[in-house]
């Protein structure tokens, strides 16, 4: 077979808002989004401009995180009571929103430019795909993949995320869909898969800057994507349709991620597009890149 074909330019997928999301402003650090009827401030140092709504728009804002350090962590301020956690839908995936000590909301919504493109892929690949989604956390891109019509391997290193997942499937009504909710180290499940000789049509490989496996295992992105996202290659089935790599490290680029795949899938052709996933503001008048992606396809 030939090489994978590198795209030439990067791509900038952007999300745009839906029924439960949107990114309605954004500027001095900081971007002002509603989540269901809620509206939420958070940090965002990318956000060099000047916000276009008024301080007194911003102050409606329903929970603003505060940050403590450099890693995310913090804590909230509410103006008046909060549920612990609130149900949103994307398509037929439905999941609990929570406000996490590290600013996110459960779930991280420039992530649905990409839930488009897999139920796309899956609804129109003409067969059942066998995905295998690592680093799932809630489990948002697993319902899309299995609300599409995939079996689905999902794969976490946190028990309690790997709860709330659970918990999405049901209020999803896809508890009963064929999909494998496993707390597991990333690492130590790809290798064993790869000694059981066991391949996938489809792999979403989602991981953090840095995490703990169940038993104290240490995962660091540069120093263990280049061996776990190899192995991944080779979980690839021969007629396998996709491999997403994503990542949010800040010293990190698409040209970066689509330059270890192409080393890695040397000899199964296909096509390696790359770049950016971005929040588009609901006006349309700004974006705000959040994290980078390679994706190559058969």
């Amino acid at each position: 077979m030939t090489e994978p074909r590198v795209a030439d330019a990067p791509i900038l997928l952007s999300t745009k808002a839906w029924a439960d999301y949107a990114l309605i402003d954004s500027g001095n650090g900081r971007k002002l989004e509603r989540y269901g009827q809620f509206r939420v401030v958070r940090p965002e140092p990318q956000c060099l401009w000047t916000p276009k709504l008024s301080d007194a728009e911003w102050g409606k804002a329903d929970a603003v995180f505060d940050p403590t350090d450099e890693d995310e962590a913090g804590r909230w301020r509410f103006s008046r009571p909060m549920p612990e956690m609130f149900p949103l839908s994307w398509g037929q995936a439905k999941f609990n929103s929570r406000f996490t000590n590290f600013r996110h909301l459960a779930f991280f919504p420039e992530q649905a430019a990409n839930w488009a493109w897999l139920d796309q892929r899956i609804r129109s690949a003409g067969r059942p795909l066998n995905i295998l989604n690592l680093f799932g956390y809630t489990g948002v891109a697993s319902l899309v993949c299995a609300a599409a019509g995939a079996s689905v391997t999902h794969v976490d290193a946190s028990k309690k995320s790997v709860n709330w997942a659970r918990e999405n499937a049901i209020i999803s009504k896809l508890d009963f869909a064929p999909v494998r909710w496993l707390v597991e180290d990333a690492k130590k499940y790809v290798q064993r898969e790869v000694r059981r000789g066991n391949t996938y049509d489809g792999i979403i490989l989602d991981p953090p800057k840095f995490g703990r496996g169940p038993t104290g295992e240490t995962w660091r992105l540069f120093e263990d994507l280049p061996e776990l996202s190899q192995l991944c290659t080779q979980l690839l089935a021969p007629d396998a349709s996709f491999l997403i790599l994503n990542a949010y490290a800040a010293r990190i680029s698409g040209a970066a991620l689509s330059g270890l795949l192409a080393d890695q899938l040397q000899g199964r052709g296909g096509t390696i597009d790359w770049g950016e996933l971005a929040l588009e503001q609901e006006d349309g008048e700004r974006r705000i890149g959040l994290s980078f992606f390679a994706r190559w396809t058969a």
